[in-house]
């Protein structure tokens, strides 16, 4: 399938608005793999797919997530978070997607795992910062992007536990434990 026709697919796939959102990942995905020495074809296609079924009903996420024994702890957290593993299955089912890095990358851009990759940090730190996302911090989060991937996520996932933190709800350990790797990653540079 071809860029522009995967591009259809996974439009038609959400609303317009979420496409939007989807099209300020890709943009900045690009730019941020071409500050960081990343490969901004992988970035903008795990970019184009990091959301595809993020409209999907529950109960056809949580069936994926059984059939293709994906990690059954995500169905004790926020239903959030089940769009991106279930979209990296999409990616290679649906779309033929065969690459690794991508696939992973899309699987991980919400939570982050220990040992990010370069695209893993390139995608999941876009969709934090995308131009149009609007939220306490992000500012500060942009500017840390200037010059660096793993200070910029750090904060990132300090906002997003901060949040669910105000919200009393439950954090995944995957996300504190991909902050607290890149913690210890930024202190040996």
């Amino acid at each position: 399938m071809n860029r522009d026709s995967l591009i259809q697919s996974v439009r038609e796939q959400m609303p317009e608005r979420r496409w939007r959102h989807v099209e300020g990942v890709m943009e900045t995905a690009v730019i941020l793999a071409e500050r960081f020495g990343g490969d901004p074809v992988k970035a903008d296609l795990a970019s184009i797919l990091h959301d595809v079924a993020k409209y999907w009903p529950v109960d056809r996420m949580e069936q994926v997530i059984r059939e293709e024994a994906l990690p059954s702890d995500l169905l004790v957290f926020d239903k959030e978070l089940w769009h991106a593993p279930v979209g990296a299955v999409v990616a290679e089912r649906q779309y033929g997607i065969s690459d690794p890095d991508v696939l992973d990358a899309v699987r991980y851009h919400t939570s982050g795992r220990v040992g990010m990759t370069l695209l893993d940090k390139i995608v999941c730190l876009a969709d934090y910062m995308e131009p149009g996302r609007d939220f306490p911090g992000v500012h500060k989060i942009r500017e840390l992007a200037e010059h660096s991937l793993e200070e910029a996520l750090i904060a990132g996932f300090d906002s997003t536990i901060s949040f669910l933190l105000q919200k009393g709800k439950r954090i995944y350990p995957l996300t504190v434990a991909a902050r607290n790797d890149l913690i210890l990653l930024s202190q040996n540079l």
